[in-house]
Order: C-alpha cells, then structure tokens, then sequence
C-alpha cells in the first residue's frame, strides 16, 4: 500500500499503468469521462493525456458546480448584490463568472458588499456584525460542499439569526450521469467518478447507474496514479464485460458513503428538479430547502426582477459540459475569450475545463522530477 503522496506519482510507475492500459486498449476506441473538475485539473496537471494512447478519448463531463449554474441564476445573484441592504457571501470562483450584464467582481468594484468566505460558518460571523443587513450564502455546489451549508443554516436558527439566508443551487451528481446516458448524444464506455462527491454519498448511487445502462463505474483519487489505475480498470472491466462500480479510492471513501453528512443534508434539503447549464431541466437533480427552513431562501422572501438571461452566442460551455465538444472547437478559445476575460464559466472556474485547457494545454507530459 502507498503512504505518500509522492509515490502516487511516480513516473516509472505511470509508465508502467500507460504501458498496461495501451495492451488493453489494443487500438480500440474508448470515451471515457471524468465527472470532477478535480479530475479534469489533475488530468492536465499531470500531462496524463500524453500517456495514453489516442483511442483513448477522456471526456470532461458537467463536473464544475459553478459551470452547470444557470445564466438566470448568476445574473440573479449580480442584481441581489446591487441592493445597498444586501452582503453576498461566496466562494472565490463566483466572481468572475459572467453574468449577461456584469460579474460579482464587476458589481464590487462598483461598491456592492461582495464577501469572499472560506466556510459557510464565516457568514453567520458576518451576519451578527451586520444585523442591519439581509446577509446572503451562494448555496452552490455538489454533494460534497452541500452538506456544510445545511449545518451553517441549522447553526443560524439555533443562534437566532434573522438576518442569514441562502441561495440554494445545490446540485446531485448521479442524476447528471443518467442523464448523459439516457440522452445517448454523446457515447460514454465508462465513467471515472468524483472522488470528493464519493465520500459523502459512497458507492450505492452509481451501482444503480452501471446496472440500469450495463456500464462500468470506478471511483478514483486525485493523483496521477489513483486515475491511470481507474482507467485501467475501466478497460478490464469492459473487457469482461462487467457492469458495476468499483472503489478505487479506499483510503477516503467508504461504501456507505458518510452518513452524517446525508443526514443533516436531508434534514434540511429535499430533492427535486433543477435546470443546469448546457444540459437543461434534470429530475430529482438539486436541492430546494424544506417547508420548516423557506424562510431562508431569499429568493422567496424577497425575489428581484431580472431581464431574461442571455449567454454569450461565442460561448460552447453547454457543449462542452455534455462532452460533446472541446475548449479547442470553440472559436474564442484563447482569443476572445482568456482567463482574463472569460466569456463563460468553463474558463472561470479553478475546476473549468476550458480553464485547465488554457493554464496547462493539451500536449503536457508528466515530470520525470
């Protein structure tokens, strides 16, 4: 068993993995898709991509809770945090994501009151600071960040706070998966599933997946050897012909996933549909709060109005998060479209994969160091 983390990226051994999964590639195509933007980033990080062999396609899927936002939903969050009475409080990567208008750093360059938090629980601190103030949490995220935002919200009312609310836009990663499969727009052999989502919700969820569709589901770390050992995997496990899950992640996850966590998620969450960018309406795909905690989504208590919303038309995200196209097909990759002036979430976000595209390219080879 490997202890430290640099032996999960030892070259000699990746080479090894790269050699073992070309003989069972054997020039066969395979898709294979990555539903993390963690995974994304560390697939480029790693220069993974140069191992493998070319009929090897690695999909990067709707991995990124801030690229499957909906354009309603920021250009929503952009005119709340234009109201005076009004602290919005949010991981870094909201803020640059564009709006049809603006952006969250566009609005606090121009006075808005734009918090940047590291946990939920900063805001309740903000919020007994300002007790004048409707102080607001951008509730976006999986499974692995959602669970947090319930404990902040019950830790609120325990406290009495009146003046803590959330935006909830939570997201459930299976549903997404299903759909992928079922819409068939895009051919996926296998999937490299999220290793931080799994830690919450174990392995149950894609079992259900792999049996219903017959395909092969691995659940992987983040390292370069946890995902060229995932990859391999996923090649056997189609060469048997087994459709199943398999945790190749043990020293995080469990099966049973982490209990604890799924109860105060469900204690304060309920399921139901929810749109996300690129693919649309999903059943049963996100979170909306329980009829006891409402009074805490501050679209119902206090909603605003706004135009209807409208992605940039040079913008293929949508495409993109379906693995259906590339950062490269796009025609503003790296032109009109840059870090420094990104035209949608894929380029904004640290787990974007147009962003991993731009920062690491698609020809790095991992470091022989």
């Amino acid at each position: 068993m490997m202890k430290f983390i640099s032996e999960f990226r030892d070259p000699a051994r990746a080479r090894a993995l790269a050699g073992e999964i070309k003989k069972l590639a054997g020039g066969r195509w395979f898709n294979l898709m990555e539903i993390c933007g963690t995974h994304t980033v560390s697939i480029f990080r790693s220069g993974l991509k140069s191992l493998l062999p070319p009929t090897i396609r690695l999909l990067s899927g709707p991995g990124c809770p801030v690229c499957v936002t909906p354009q309603r939903t920021i250009d929503s969050i952009i005119a709340r945090a234009r109201k005076p009475s009004t602290i919005i409080a949010t991981f870094g990567d909201m803020l640059n994501v564009p709006g049809t208008t603006s952006s969250l750093r566009e609005e606090k360059a121009r006075g808005a009151d734009i918090r940047l938090i590291y946990s939920p629980l900063e805001c309740l601190t903000v919020a007994r600071a300002n007790p004048e103030k409707q102080v607001v949490f951008l509730a976006i995220g999986f499974e692995t960040t959602i669970p947090s935002a319930a404990a902040t919200l019950l830790s609120a009312g325990r406290s009495g706070l009146s003046n803590f609310f959330l935006v909830p836009a939570g997201r459930l990663i299976p549903p997404a998966m299903e759909f992928l499969l079922a819409g068939e727009e895009t051919r996926i052999d296998g999937f490299l599933c999220p290793g931080h989502v799994s830690v919450i919700i174990g392995t149950e969820p894609y079992r259900e997946i792999a049996e219903r569709f017959g395909i092969p589901c691995v659940i992987a770390g983040f390292e370069a050897l946890d995902i060229l050992a995932a990859i391999r995997e996923l090649l056997l496990m189609i060469d048997e012909g087994k459709a199943g899950v398999r945790n190749l992640y043990p020293r995080a996850v469990r099966e049973e996933g982490n209990p604890r966590a799924r109860k105060i998620m469900a204690e304060v969450f309920e399921v139901a549909d929810a749109e996300w960018r690129g693919l649309g309406t999903i059943p049963r795909s996100g979170f909306i709060l329980r009829p006891e905690f409402v009074g805490y989504d501050i679209d119902l208590v206090q909603p605003v109005e706004i135009p209807p919303a409208e992605e940039n038309p040079l913008c293929i995200c949508g495409q993109i998060l379906r693995g259906t196209a590339e950062p490269d097909d796009c025609p503003a990759f790296r032109t009109a479209c840059a870090p420094s002036h990104p035209l949608g979430p894929c380029m904004v976000s640290s787990e974007g994969t147009c962003a991993a595209w731009y920062q690491y390219g698609g020809d790095s080879v991992i470091s022989n160091r």
